[in-house]
């Protein structure tokens, strides 16, 4: 019996007693606008007991009230009240307003109403959901707007598209992905006044396997300047264009007094801001003396000098809304994507020399050992005596460059750093020192060069200052008790552990799981592995082992750094947490300003929304900013390819840094960019796939391809539209034809691409390797 009564109560149908005989119009509202599941054809009839005829006259009565703007019809034919939202629905969220996440229904067919904006409501686990997600959600009505209860993330397959128009023969159109992860071509079925060789963006039209590609938007020629980070921007929907609204704002924040007055005047000293020679903004700034304590003979004391966006990017205002929308600046190699507007982010935040400049200052003392012996924050006024390149201010201390600030400036940064550095020896960070590729223009946005960033000292020298600033900056909030946004660096899971074990034996090398593993253990491990030849392997395998940093209001410290305490202070004109770090000292530390005139919001401080809203906001801004450096990383690889289409056929050193059952990646020395050599063109013998050792090995002849390990292979074919590189062995057989490299369609033309770069297409129904 309490079985069925439960039923009954779960039944949609039977919640309210329907009359009986053919609904009204009335009738049929009520019961599609109370139902909570999908209201098709089949529930209504259900619902009042049609059968037969009466179904067919159901059918009728509903196109009637469809024609007569009383209902619409949603996803899985199901009805739902003309203007509003059907009971389930699929959503995409377009939009973040503070930390609530909008969402539009994916289809929205009402003619002369705009798509309803729904909020959406996450409960349990959250920071699972981010800008570009579809989802499931049960939906409803609340106060004047609509809220979204997401039953489940969905697949991203009905996507926009992005890619290329290319013509084949008969003058059919085809749409190329960008991403290389895609491979297979779409058949554009409505290319509007697309052409051949355009960037644009699709949507998908039909079901699989017939899926085809509207044209919704062109973007332009994939091949002009800044095009690839176009691609990049769109692909992964990064916000790049500011409203009118923030844009006003940002001019009227720029022009808040100084207060000088109620400063701390450091104007008379020679703090210089160091700098990459392709620094689009300038957020920091540096000075040290020795000590003049008695005291603290060999101890020095140090400014880092921080642009004081708080001052300028007050909660509640949209210039503060759009910042954590955006979460992060993003850089490519020929734009940058601001998190600030230009009035902001490369002007009045912007510590420019000469230029009197607001800054939040952290103001620390080091005993001669280097240890921190105190600190305080102040806000004040600066002026940078100079702004100078790594290159420029190495070669000062080298004695290579005359510079006027060396005794002033740069002597005393490079003896202090000399304490800094024996505080990080003693603590033992770990030591994995990555190349980072830089990838030179010329003014018409032409590839010039693509090279490792060279590692100076002078790098290193304002790393460390800016790390003793970021530890100062959490320690002293905890002092307070005042909320902090962490930088979080977790220990290596136990399974990654065990992984990094098991591939480690293959090299006759122990590694203890029983030990407590800390930073100093795996570069211990480097040491004991010396300059042998498979040192690169295992270098690559230790990075794989360690976690992805984020940041939140719970402390669980910073491994790679060996710091208990870590939050990020230091560049507040392009992270959003360092803006929060910064609230947060001033209002623990008492440093807010006379209140402005005007609409900008009073407080610098912290509001209340940022601090109830702490935990949303760390993994909003962790979120953007792996989309960032995923965007980041992609486009470099298509101005990689591009680079290397001059090179097609040539053979190059390359390293291993990935192998499957399928193939083994690899990446340029020097350049990177990783391409597939496909198993299939190692040789006729049979390879086996060694999981463990993550290497390839050959049945018969006993050779081996692992990662890390070097070897010279031929550039097989490069792709600048989605940077795609594939490799073969120097002395590979002639390829099987799904391995062809000359794959242009015949009677294809080239569209604006320069001389240099080497189309790339794909046959028909073929996949890409």
């Amino acid at each position: 019996m309490a079985s069925t009564e439960k039923k009954k109560k779960s039944d949609p149908a039977r919640t309210k007693v329907r009359p009986a005989g053919f609904p009204t119009r009335e009738q049929v509202m009520d019961f599609i606008a109370t139902s909570d599941q999908p209201a098709g054809k089949r529930e209504i009839a259900k619902a009042f007991g049609l059968k037969g005829q009466e179904k067919i006259a159901l059918k009728a009565l509903l196109k009637d009230m469809a024609d007569e703007g009383l209902i619409d019809i949603g996803p899985a034919r199901a009805f739902h009240k003309m203007g509003g939202v059907p009971k389930v629905t699929v959503l995409r969220i377009v939009d973040v307003d503070d930390t609530t996440l909008i969402a539009t229904p994916e289809r929205w067919e009402a003619e002369g109403q705009p798509a309803p904006r729904l909020r959406i409501v996450e409960r349990g686990k959250r920071g699972a959901l981010t800008i570009g997600d579809r989802i499931l959600a049960r939906t409803e009505e609340a106060g004047r707007g609509w809220v979204a209860h997401p039953m489940k993330k969905l697949a991203k397959a009905s996507e926009e598209l992005l890619g290329v128009v290319e013509e084949a023969d008969g003058g059919k159109l085809w749409l190329r992905p960008v991403d290389k992860r895609i491979r297979r071509d779409t058949p554009i079925s409505d290319p509007g006044t697309a052409k051949k060789g355009d960037l644009v963006l699709a949507e998908p039209v039909g079901r699989p396997p017939r899926i085809t590609a509207r044209v919704t938007d062109i973007l332009g020629d994939p091949f002009a300047p800044r095009s690839f980070s176009l691609i990049a921007i769109h692909k992964h929907g990064i916000p790049h264009v500011f409203s009118e609204r923030v844009e006003e704002e940002a001019v009227a924040a720029s022009r808040l007094p100084l207060h000088e007055e109620k400063r701390e005047d450091l104007r008379h000293l020679p703090i210089v801001a160091i700098d990459p020679v392709d620094a689009r903004d300038h957020d920091d700034a540096v000075w040290a003396a020795p000590d003049d304590d008695p005291a603290n003979e060999g101890g020095y004391k140090a400014i880092v000098a921080i642009a004081d966006v708080s001052y300028y990017v007050r909660p509640g205002s949209a210039l503060d809304r759009e910042a954590r929308k955006r979460g992060n600046s993003v850089y490519f190699p020929d734009l940058v994507v601001p998190m600030l507007p230009h009035q902001l982010s490369s002007d009045m935040c912007s510590l420019r020399a000469g230029e009197d400049r607001a800054a939040l200052a952290c103001h620390f003392v080091l005993d001669a050992a280097g240890k921190m012996k105190s600190w305080r924050f102040s806000r004040a006024v600066i002026r940078v005596a100079a702004v100078l390149a790594y290159e420029d201010a190495q070669a000062a201390i080298d004695g290579t460059r005359d510079e006027p600030l060396l005794e002033t400036a740069l002597k005393p940064l490079w003896a202090c750093w000399a304490l800094l550095r024996k505080a990080r020896d003693k603590r033992e960070p770990l030591a994995l020192d990555l190349p980072e590729r830089r990838v030179v223009l010329d003014e018409y946005g032409k590839i010039v060069s693509v090279a490792v960033r060279e590692r100076l000292d002078a790098h290193m020298l304002i790393e460390d200052y800016m790390v003793a600033a970021n530890v100062a900056a959490a320690k002293a909030l905890e002092a307070k008790k005042a909320p902090v946004m962490y930088r979080v660096h977790e220990p290596p899971s136990r399974d990654k552990l065990v992984a990094l074990k098991d591939y480690l034996a293959t090299f006759d090398i122990e590694f203890a799981l029983g030990q407590v593993v800390k930073p100093a253990t795996f570069n211990r491990l480097i040491a004991r592995v010396g300059e042998a030849e498979e040192k690169p392997q295992i270098m690559e395998q230790i990075l794989r082992t360690q976690t992805q940093a984020y940041y939140a209001p719970a402390n669980q410290g910073h491994f790679g750094l060996a710091l208990g305490s870590y939050a990020h202070f230091t560049s507040p004109i392009r992270r959003y947490a360092d803006l929060l770090v910064h609230r947060a000292l001033v209002g623990a530390y008492g440093l807010e300003l006379p209140a402005p005139k005007g609409d900008i919001p009073d407080r610098s401080s912290l509001s209340g929304e940022d601090m109830e809203n702490m935990a949303r906001v760390g993994e909003m801004i962790s979120q953007h900013e792996r989309r960032a450096m995923e965007a980041e990383r992609e486009t470099i690889d298509r101005y990689v390819a591009a680079f290397l289409a001059a090179h097609v056929g040539d053979l190059v050193e390359a390293r291993i840094t990935g192998v499957q059952s399928f193939g083994f990646f690899a990446t340029v020395e020097g350049l990177g960019g990783d391409g597939l050599v496909p198993v299939s063109t190692l040789g006729d013998e049979r390879f086996f796939f060694d999981e463990a050792g993550r290497a390839l090995e050959g049945v018969e002849s006993g050779d081996r391809y692992t990662i890390g390990q070097r070897l010279q292979l031929r550039l097989a074919e490069a792709d600048p539209i989605n940077g795609a590189l594939r490799f073969e062995l120097p002395d590979a057989l002639p390829q099987r034809p799904s391995f062809k490299k000359d794959r242009v369609r015949p009677g294809s033309v080239r569209r604006g691409r320069p001389a240099n770069i080497r189309h790339m297409g794909a046959k028909r129904g073929k996949h890409r390797r």
